[in-house]
């Protein structure tokens, strides 16, 4: 079991940036792949990027590739979301998950535990 408790949210200026965290509990947090997912309303949720439990395989949508960066500290049992140069299409809750395999995947039903969600917003 892990939980996950995300933060970081809040309103933003287009062309701004956030980091988002996501504290993990427990002790084999190392052995899990992270996942953030996004949902705006009225839309279905979607994968935002996601980091194997090294480090060493990172996939990222198209939609963030080259704005976000997932990273994660095995030690803080912390993963991380930087967003920079944000876009008004970004706003959505943010979530992220954990998954007991090895394999990054952008399926959110592969992904077994999943945090509560933080709010970004992004308005002039």
């Amino acid at each position: 079991q892990v939980q996950l408790v995300e933060s970081g949210g809040g309103l933003v200026q287009p062309g701004g940036s956030l980091r988002l965290s996501c504290a993990a509990s427990g002790r084999t947090f190392s052995s899990y792949t992270m996942g953030w997912f996004r949902q705006a309303p009225g839309k279905e949720r979607e994968f935002v990027a996601g980091i194997s439990w090294s480090g060493g395989t990172i996939y990222a949508s198209d939609s963030v590739k080259g704005r976000f960066t997932i990273s994660r500290d095995n030690v803080r049992n912390t993963v991380y979301l930087q967003m920079n140069s944000l876009k008004p299409e970004d706003t959505a809750v943010y979530y992220c998950a954990a998954r007991s395999m090895v394999v990054v995947t952008t399926l959110p039903g592969t992904y077994n535990f999943w945090g509560q969600g933080t709010q970004v917003t992004v308005s002039s």
